[in-house]
C-alpha cells in the first residue's frame, strides 16, 4: 500500500512498514522512480519515503530553486514522515549534495546515510586531472545553458546530455526544468558569489558507494580513506558508472540491507 501526500509542488510517497524510515533523494535527471528496485527490496522492513525533486516532474511548474529552497523541502518531508525520530538518508548525485547539506544543518534529524557516487566533490582535497576537469565543466555548463535557454531547445539539450551520460531515466521525463541546480552552481561560481554550502563532516554512520567506471570521481581519495577509517562506516567501489543502484541493483540492495541490519539501534 502506498501513502501519498503533497508539500507545495512536491508529491511524497510512503511505502512499506517498519520502525525506521528511509528518505530517498535522487539527482539529475531522475525522478522518484529511480528508487523502484530499492523500495521493492527494502519495504518489507523499512518505511520508504521518496519524492521527485522540486521542478523535476513534468506535471509541475518550471521554477528556479536554490540550495535553501531544496533544504526547506527536504526538512518539510523529514519533519512530516519522521514523527520526531531521526531518519536514514539514501541519496545519489544532486540528492547526495543536498542530503549532505541538510545533514550538516540538521544532524539530530538524521541517524544514518547511504550515499551513492558523490562525496566531497569540490573540496580542496578533490583534485581532478585536466581531462576530468574539462569533462565535468563541459557537461555541467551545457546543462546550465539548457536551463537558461529553456523551451524545446533546452529540453533537447538536456535529453542529449542525458543520453550521452547513459542516464537510465525515461527520455520523456527529462526536461530542462531539471537543470536549475547546474545554473545555480555556475552562475554563482563564474561571478564569484558563494554557494553557501558547508564543508561536509559526517559523524553519523555512513555507507558510501561509488562506481569506478567514470571519467572522474566525485570524491577525493583522502575523503574516501577518512570515511572508511571510521568504525561503523563502509566504502564500497562497484564496477559501474554513476548510477550504481540501477546498474547493479541486486548487489547494491544486498549491501544496503546488510549494512542497515548491522546498524539497527540496538546494535549500535
Amino acid at each position: 500500500m502506498t501513502e501519498k501526500f503533497s508539500i507545495g509542488d512536491v508529491d511524497v510517497l510512503i511505502e512499506g512498514t517498519g520502525q525506521e524510515t528511509i528518505v530517498m533523494i535522487h539527482g539529475w535527471p531522475d525522478t522518484y522512480r529511480i528508487w523502484d528496485a530499492q523500495v521493492a527490496a527494502l519495504k518489507d522492513t523499512y518505511r520508504c519515503v521518496r519524492f521527485t525533486l522540486p521542478g523535476y516532474a513534468t506535471d509541475k511548474p518550471r521554477k528556479y530553486y536554490d540550495l535553501e529552497d531544496i533544504l526547506k523541502t527536504i526538512d518539510a518531508v523529514v519533519s512530516q514522515v519522521g514523527a520526531g525520530k531521526p531518519v536514514t538518508l539514501l541519496i545519489h548525485d544532486w540528492g547526495s549534495f543536498f542530503g549532505y547539506q541538510y545533514y550538516m544543518r540538521n544532524k539530530s534529524k538524521v541517524s544514518k546515510i547511504i550515499s551513492i557516487d558523490i562525496g566531497d566533490a569540490g573540496s580542496p582535497d578533490h583534485v581532478l586531472s585536466s581531462k576530468a576537469k574539462a569533462f565535468m565543466f563541459a557537461y555541467q555548463i551545457w546543462l546550465a545553458a539548457a536551463w537558461k535557454i529553456g523551451g524545446s531547445i533546452g529540453d533537447k539539450m538536456t535529453r542529449k546530455m542525458a543520453k550521452a551520460l547513459n542516464a537510465p531515466g525515461d527520455p520523456a521525463s527529462i526536461t530542462s526544468s531539471m537543470t536549475y541546480s547546474y545554473y545555480w552552481k555556475w552562475s554563482h561560481t563564474l561571478t564569484g558569489r558563494p554557494l553557501g554550502n558547508l564543508p561536509i563532516d559526517i559523524t553519523c554512520p555512513l555507507l558510501f558507494v561509488y562506481g569506478k567506471n567514470k571519467p572522474g570521481m566525485f570524491h577525493s581519495q583522502h575523503w574516501e580513506h577518512k570515511v572508511a577509517a571510521i568504525p561503523g562506516n563502509k566504502v564500497v567501489a562497484f564496477d559501474t558508472r554513476h548510477w550504481v543502484m540501477t546498474e547493479q541493483p541486486e548487489a547494491f540492495n544486498q549491501l544496503a540491507i546488510d549494512w542497515l541490519e548491522n546498524h539497527q539501534p540496538e546494535k549500535i
